[in-house]
């Protein structure tokens, strides 16, 4: 069952993998319904922001999430001569879970938020993977954007709390994050529906 649902996300099946239309939409859904919301209960959102990246609850919640996707992902793909080494790998993933839970306490949330936004975007980029339409190039430049970002929040998580400060400083970069947020997902889910 983890074998296909893996082959499904990462096109390893002869009949091909997660759909770019589904994709699509589904981003577009999330980029809308997120920026909306932050949009509709500003108070909250920013207040939110303001202390996720010293939280470290939800660093927990976070790097578990990074943790049992990884170790899926390790569990199913193919090594090819490191095959034989698939348990230690897992196991190491494992230790390290657990060493960072306890020794990696500071801005812990902003580290898995950018392992997050790694594992995230390897699908994505998947169900873009050669495709024709020259429209599909939405999904690998948000892809992107979320790869180069994880990496910064993984090596340089202040750099997060000093985004947000920068970010809410004055209304109107805010709004400027939101409405672009909201129009992106707009035009990905017009693009989705129509040319995917």
């Amino acid at each position: 069952m983890f074998a296909d649902l893996y082959d499904y996300l990462y096109h390893q099946a002869p009949t091909g993998g997660i759909p770019l239309k589904g994709t699509g939409i589904v981003v577009a859904l999330a980029l809308i319904v997120t920026h909306g919301w932050a949009l509709k209960n500003t108070a909250k959102t920013q207040a939110f922001l303001k202390a996720f990246p010293r939280t470290y609850q939800w660093g927990v919640i976070l790097l578990t999430i990074d943790f049992i996707w990884s170790a899926f992902a390790l569990a199913n793909m193919d090594m090819g001569e490191f095959f034989h080494m698939r348990r230690i790998f897992i196991m190491i993933v494992a230790g390290g879970f657990v060493a960072v839970l306890i020794y990696v306490k500071e801005f812990l949330a902003v580290r898995a938020l950018g392992s997050l936004m790694l594992l995230v975007a390897g699908p994505v980029l998947t169900a873009a993977f050669l495709q024709p339409q020259t429209s599909r190039l939405l999904l690998p430049i948000l892809a992107y954007v979320w790869i180069i970002v994880g990496m910064y929040f993984i090596g340089m998580p202040f750099l997060m709390r000093d985004w947000i400060n920068w970010l809410l400083a004055k209304p109107q970069r805010w709004n400027l994050a939101v409405y672009s947020g909201i129009a992106y997902g707009v035009v990905l889910l017009v693009t989705a529906i129509l040319f995917y």
